[in-house]
């Protein structure tokens, strides 16, 4: 069996996470509502064109953990 590196074929784990995350902790919240309301707002500014390219990235990132039998790749 191929050891799967799962969050490397994951577009939401190798592109958008880190972007979401940089502007949600880009200030810090002092409540639970404050958050949700900065996760939201990130979340609906995401570029279309960087998710469209991270999910048209995937067919290459599959070869690639095919390639490395599911090793490391980058």
């Amino acid at each position: 069996m191929i050891p799967i590196l799962y969050h490397d074929l994951n577009p939401l784990d190798y592109a958008i996470w880190s972007i979401l995350e940089a502007q949600v902790n880009a200030e810090a919240h002092n409540s639970a509502e404050s958050l949700k309301q900065a996760i939201t707002e990130a979340f609906e500014n995401l570029d279309q064109g960087m998710i469209n390219r991270a999910s048209d990235d995937w067919p290459r990132r599959l070869d690639a953990v095919i390639a490395s039998n599911g090793g490391h790749f980058e």
